[in-house]
């Protein structure tokens, strides 16, 4: 089976929303029919603890973490899910970012 489309789950800090829309925008992700941008978020909570040899953006190695974070949800064209990535990590804050990609049969 062909997947055309796959689903980004991106956990990133609020405050990295608007780079986040835009950095999506300049990769076209969240195209859909005649409307772009589309995409959706939710308020969630993240937990970490940061290991020795880590920088982290937020939080103390050693540490158990805890912040208020938004998970966003785009569909993109398959094809395009390498240039996505690298436009998302340019702009995403963390060491290490949560992304999950998911593939669509639809």
């Amino acid at each position: 089976m062909d997947i055309r489309y796959v689903k980004l789950e991106i956990f990133i800090p609020k405050t990295h929303l608007s780079a986040l829309r835009t950095a999506l925008q300049t990769v076209d992700a969240g195209h859909l029919g005649n409307y772009d941008s589309c995409f959706s978020y939710s308020r969630v909570t993240g937990t970490w603890r940061t290991l020795s040899g880590a920088s982290p953006y937020i939080g103390d190695i050693g540490t158990i973490s805890e912040e208020d974070e938004l998970k966003v949800e785009v569909r993109i064209a398959s094809e395009k899910l390498d240039e996505t990535l690298d436009a998302i990590h340019y702009i995403h804050p963390y060491e290490t970012p949560v992304i999950f990609v998911i593939p669509l049969l639809v």
